[in-house]
């Protein structure tokens, strides 16, 4: 390919009035994602009742919701090791949703996570509001510290530091406040005495949990083994939620595994404590039944939460996957909502028989506002502000002095941590929210010795794309290199000089391929990389538990 040439004297002037740089030193004027899913295109909203599925796109695994009963609604979900964890946002119409912040938002927070790997960290937080003592609880599982709850009566402002649970083993945990004031914790556990009868063998276990103390207190005990049916060996019943509902508990769970045999069951009783029956006609949701050649398919549906509306009216939130082609998906868990139905015997229903997850759902009375969380957007960070937004995130730490926003520029400060490491490098990531989506930066660094940056699509420590500028035998240059057990380059193109204005690119038509571009000082963007095979980011071939992220990057 040709070497991209500098044209433009008014750029070049205006590079000239900017600071002077220093090497090393990578400093990203703006960042612009857009998606651009056909979907979407194609199939606009019916009218002002309804809403895309799902409500929050992208890798927003674990929902769980929960409401105040004045007319607010939060929601939180997973965040495994990136920092900060678990985004909370909040709605008035569960159809309208801002993130207001992060629960977990400091290093006292969210221990050992230097200690793992991007799949490990938090798992499934769950939020409830206590309405005797008017305060909200988060209680999630740190894989490398154990379960804890953090409290607050202010959503909108600052959680408490973590209150470890060291009797509630196992993962997944979540509370329940009954009506006459006494507290449950409902969690994941292992098989009876620690001896699963085969892989996957798991118990459901609750304990009451004394809100004045913060601690549990009395004999925890087993109240669902294997899961619905033991006679078939269902595997990894998790994700707990109880209820209370007509005088009746219930206990809605996930089972089957978080792939495409996952699903939602339930089981109800007379007592918190013991005597849950599974309900005749579970699941009450899945899609693993389903041919999977279908349009526009959503799989592995499951890890559910119910709320109740002030008008009596019952939603669920839960996660499913968007494959694309051969089942590959680079979006992660995303989180879908549905209205619930009541079976004549009083079991809610989410789906049931050939019923498909709808992509398009009705609420009726709502008005979708302004910058929905659904559909096709377009996001500009022009970094103005005087601290990163909402959306990014970092790998296990907070941003430190090498990551810094001031005077309208992101600077990233090079240094030998990788992004492959169980560490936090010089590294700000946002989720993929389409398969169809466009992400650019505009970026001036002098690259110099083995410095480099640029911009980094991310899965996990194994498996990343890395669009980067850097100094080669003759010269700065600009590549795509296929990161994992070994790097690959993919391909390069030289630039002019020591010196420019960058602007970088990577996008996607369709979820299955990616392309990376890159254009000097104005000039048209040239491609470094096409045809890039998007499926080496897929959960399908790298695992794990997160989706793909994209973010802007600085190494040595």
């Amino acid at each position: 390919m040709r070497p991209i040439i500098c044209i433009s004297a008014a750029l070049a002037l205006l590079t000239a009035c900017r600071p002077s740089l220093q090497e090393g030193v990578a400093v990203f004027e703006d960042f612009t994602y857009e998606g651009k899913d056909s979907f979407y295109e194609s199939n606009p909203l019916p009218g002002e009742d309804y809403v895309y599925n799902p409500i929050l796109p992208g890798w927003y695994s674990d929902p769980s919701i929960c409401t105040n009963g004045e007319g607010d609604y939060f929601l939180v979900t997973s965040t495994f090791s990136y920092f900060p964890g678990v985004p909370i946002f909040h709605s008035r119409d569960l159809v309208n949703w801002k993130q207001i912040g992060h629960v977990l938002n400091r290093p006292s927070q969210l221990v050992n996570l230097d200690r793992q790997g991007i799949s490990g960290g938090i798992f499934a937080p769950d939020i409830k509001y206590n309405p005797a003592n008017r305060t909200y609880y988060m209680i999630t599982t740190n894989v490398g510290a154990g379960n804890f709850v953090v409290k607050t009566e202010d959503p909108f402002g600052e959680w408490s530091d973590p209150i470890m649970l060291p009797q509630v083993q196992g993962i997944d945990p979540s509370l329940f406040f009954d009506d006459d004031g006494k507290a449950y914790i409902v969690n994941n556990d292992d098989a009876p005495d620690g001896k699963p009868e085969y892989d996957g063998h798991r118990t459901i276990r609750i304990v009451e949990y004394d809100t004045k103390n913060d601690c549990t207190v009395g004999e925890r005990k087993i109240i669902i083994n294997k899961g619905v049916d033991p006679s078939k060996k269902p595997i990894w019943i998790e994700g707990p939620h109880l209820y209370k509902i007509n005088g009746k508990y219930f206990l809605m769970a996930a089972e089957g595994g978080t792939s495409d045999m996952h699903s939602e069951v339930i089981f109800r009783s007379d007592s918190p404590m013991e005597g849950y029956k599974p309900w005749n006609r579970n699941p009450i949701l899945t899609q693993r039944h389903l041919y999977p050649g279908r349009d526009n398919p959503v799989t592995c549906a499951g890890h559910a939460d119910l709320v109740r509306t002030e008008s009596g009216d019952w939603w669920a939130v839960f996660l499913g996957c968007r494959p694309n082609i051969k089942g590959y998906e680079n979006l992660g868990r995303e989180t879908f909502m549905v209205p619930v139905r009541w079976s004549d015997d009083g079991f809610p229903i989410l789906t049931e028989g050939l019923e498909t997850v709808p992509l398009v759902v009705r609420h009726p009375g709502t008005t979708v506002g302004e910058n929905p969380t659904f559909g096709n957007f377009t996001v500009k960070d022009d970094f103005d502000g005087e601290s990163l937004s909402l959306e990014w995130m970092t790998l296990r730490a907070p941003a430190d002095e090498r990551i810094t926003v001031k005077d309208g520029a992101l600077t990233l400060v090079c240094d030998d941590t990788k992004s492959t490491e169980f560490a936090s490098p010089s590294l700000i990531l946002r989720r993929l929210q389409h398969h169809a989506f466009t992400a650019s930066t505009s970026m001036r660094f002098i690259p110099s010795g083995s410095s480099s940056a640029g911009m980094l699509l991310f899965k996990d420590e194994q498996h990343q794309y890395y669009l980067k500028v850097y100094s080669g035998q003759n010269g700065p240059m600009v590549a795509v290199e296929k990161v994992g057990n070994e790097n690959v380059a993919l391909g390069t193109l030289p630039l002019p000089g020591k010196y420019g204005y960058l602007e970088l690119s990577v996008s996607s038509p369709d979820g299955r391929t990616f392309s990376f571009s890159c254009g000097v000082d104005g000039a048209e963007k040239e491609v470094v990389a096409e045809n890039v095979d998007a499926s080496y980011l897929s959960t399908a071939v790298a695992g794990g538990f997160t989706g793909t992220t994209v973010g802007l990057y600085a190494t040595k």
